[in-house]
């Protein structure tokens, strides 16, 4: 029995693995059961067995990418939890840059084609998933920025963090598109763009921050 268990195990992760990176390269729509289970190497049944059907599949591999990515890159950056508030967020914008960066992070190329083409199927599992982080995030900003600053001040500093950090995404998407033509960033050095988006965003907090207490 056990030996069975591993095997549906290894052959879950086979598909979710490969739809994950299927559904990250064409999206819901263009994506197929049949090339999943090619690249798995497992058979049409055992989508059935264990998701029933694509959807799930598609939201089961969108869950399975973004846990995978959270563990290879923790999103408290490894840091204690008694350093500073903004030792803690630059953790923590290192993190997401890595994980966008990173050519076998499928989640957000998947979300990004959940936007070209909306299937809505994403829209439960993405604020379960997502909006706690994001929610540690605004309470990570209100330490850097001080008890008095405004839910709108915070969640302007928040879009002006994954703005950054998204940029990174969609000039991947635009070399990948058009791999002979020149772009207007060198993504080569990744870890010199996270310290390049921690350095401004440390600045433009302390800047509102200094505005807040006059």
């Amino acid at each position: 029995m056990t030996n069975l268990k591993t095997k549906s195990e290894n052959t879950r992760n086979r598909l979710l693995t490969a739809a994950s990176r299927i559904f990250a390269e064409k999206g819901f729509q263009e994506a197929t059961i049949a090339e999943i289970c090619e690249q798995a190497k497992a058979n049409i049944a055992s989508v059935n067995y264990h998701f029933r059907d694509k959807e799930t599949l598609y939201l089961e591999a969108w869950r399975f990418a973004f846990n995978r990515e959270l563990n290879l890159y923790p999103p408290d950056g490894g840091l204690m939890s008694d350093a500073s508030p903004e030792q803690r967020l630059a953790g923590r914008i290192k993190s997401l840059v890595c994980r966008v960066a990173d050519d076998n992070s499928y989640s957000f190329a998947i979300i990004h084609k959940e936007m070209a083409q909306p299937t809505r199927l994403l829209a439960d599992i993405l604020e379960k998933e997502i909006n706690p982080q994001r929610m540690q995030m605004f309470v990570l900003l209100k330490e850097c920025l001080g008890q008095a600053a405004s839910e709108q001040q915070i969640q302007y500093c928040h879009a002006s963090i994954m703005g950054q950090c998204f940029q990174l995404l969609r000039l991947k998407h635009m070399q990948s598109a058009r791999p002979n033509r020149s772009h207007p960033s060198d993504l080569s050095d990744i870890k010199a763009f996270a310290e390049h988006v921690v350095q401004f965003s440390l600045a433009g907090i302390q800047a509102v921050r200094s505005q807040i207490l006059n």
